[in-house]
């Protein structure tokens, strides 16, 4: 317990001696293989990271905005390129079917997918506990460049939308940016010890949020100067990148098993086994209570993260490229704020009031966000939000100190499927609650959000307080023995 919570949820991930039933087998060489090159700084996959987070951030509100204007295109609606797009545009019916079929083709794009990515990141990850981490970082850089690719075919031949699906399922099929993370991550377990594992992962996270404050902030200014294919021809490239760079610097931690199998029972059954055994008495509620409180955290963080766009695009905001890069931008420092107010909060109170810290953050911005009809507010919102991100790493280090060593691959191969499943759940409910109340309210669905995560501050609250009960309990008897 005395270990900080960014390196319980790091603890080295232990191989289960389950015998597996082979579906498929990857051969890889029986000795660590060191990358052609050595890099000259002392860095191994913070670039990774960082490419990798440049092209989502990059290319995630730009494909929101080219499905808008195909779409736009296709029903005769020119409200946001005229200079239309004004508080009398609200009641517009060509607007909001324009919303209404961006909405709806985000969520058959994200849910074709996460569908996908579900299953290949729950075996990618435990496979590199045995295949190596190197593969892990570099198929899932390709199969985003695959998807950028299919991406620019679609703008330069303009083919119908449709093809986005097909991009976004090649990308799911490689594992996708949830892989990436899984990779990085666990390459730093492997990489450090516990006195220097806070300072990696502070790195670490740090790169998600500096790459995704220059990507927002590029993309809006590209776009509006040139379109969308030249900022799609960056996030090949940057993907394309991350797989060099991890293919020639980035060494080996993992001893590469000849034998090692992508597709098993083996992982299920160890999956299986941690919801399903209670041992220690309680463990199996708490551990199903804080899986359920990360479900709803990151389901609200992911749904809301989808419609961001779409309610800047459309009136009353009517934002254009420049102002919604900003506004990304702005989302996206709070990776940094959040870590630092984490750090900080640490000195002076237990990590479940640090959770319920970082929840009341985001439930005050998403109500703030609710209601903005001007700039000015939607900015307020994102900076009421400043701690937002600091209640998931709490989430992940309590479920981390519920298992045993052995169990913590296990434990991280099920926390990579609920990311997975919050991605699709919030893609059905969010982009299907948007359209569906833009009717009495455009902002309904951050007020949704925000209950949802009243939910979880509730459950952590109770949670905690049975913790420092239990806590005190045990001092006592300490005390009295």
């Amino acid at each position: 317990m005395d270990d900080s919570d960014t390196s319980a949820i790091l603890a080295e991930d232990l191989e289960s001696s389950d015998s597996s039933i082979v579906c498929c087998c990857f051969k890889v060489p029986q000795s660590k293989r060191p990358p052609p090159c050595s890099c000259p700084f002392s860095v191994t996959v913070e670039p990774v990271m960082f490419l990798s987070m440049f092209s989502i951030v990059l290319q995630w509100p730009l494909s929101t905005q080219y499905l808008w204007d195909r779409i736009s295109e296709d029903v005769g609606y020119n409200g946001t390129k005229g200079g239309g797009c004004n508080a009398s545009t609200v009641h517009d019916p060509l607007q909001k079917k324009v919303e209404t079929l961006t909405a709806h083709w985000n969520l058959y794009i994200n849910l074709g997918g996460f569908l996908v990515g579900l299953i290949m990141v729950t075996l990618l990850g435990s496979w590199s506990d045995r295949a190596g981490r190197r593969l892990v970082l570099i198929i899932p850089s390709l199969g985003l460049a695959v998807q950028a690719s299919v991406y620019l075919i679609v703008m330069y031949l303009k083919l119908p939308v449709f093809w986005f699906l097909i991009g976004r399922i090649c990308s799911g099929l490689s594992g996708d940016f949830n892989a990436i993370l899984a990779g990085c991550f666990a390459y730093v377990a492997d990489t450090s010890g516990r006195g220097s594992r806070t300072f990696r992962v502070a790195i670490i996270e740090a790169c998600l949020g500096v790459a995704g404050i220059f990507a927002s902030v590029i993309g809006g200014q590209w776009r509006r100067a040139q379109g969308y294919i030249n900022p799609f021809w960056l996030v090949l490239a940057t993907n394309l990148a991350a797989a060099l760079y991890a293919y020639l610097f980035v060494p080996e931690t993992v001893t590469p098993d000849p034998e090692a199998k992508l597709l098993s029972t083996r992982h299920h059954r160890a999956i299986f086994h941690l919801y399903s055994s209670d041992a220690p008495q309680g463990r199996r509620t708490k551990l199903w209570l804080y899986t359920i409180c990360f479900f709803l955290v990151v389901c609200v963080h992911f749904g809301c993260s989808d419609l961001y766009v779409l309610y800047e695009l459309s009136a009353p905001l009517c934002w254009g490229p420049e102002l919604i890069g900003y506004g990304s931008a702005a989302k996206n420092l709070a990776y940094l704020t959040s870590l630092m107010g984490l750090r900080a909060m640490q000195c002076c109170m237990k990590d479940s009031w640090v959770a319920l810290v970082g929840l009341t953050s985001n439930i005050v911005g998403l109500i703030a966000i609710s209601f903005a009809n001007t700039t000015a507010l939607m900015f307020t919102g994102y900076g009421l939000c400043f701690l937002f991100m600091a209640s998931t790493p709490v989430l992940r280090s309590k479920l981390s100190k519920l298992v045993d060593p052995s169990e913590q691959g296990a434990l991280f191969a099920s926390v990579a499927c609920v990311e997975g499943l919050c991605s699709l759940v919030s893609s059905v409910v969010f982009n299907s609650l948007y359209p569906a109340t833009l009717h009495f309210m455009k902002g309904f669905p951050f007020i949704f959000g925000a209950i949802i995560l009243l939910i979880s501050a509730a459950i952590i609250g109770g949670l905690g307080c049975q913790e420092e009960k239990e806590c005190g309990e045990n001092r006592e008897g300490s005390g009295i023995s």
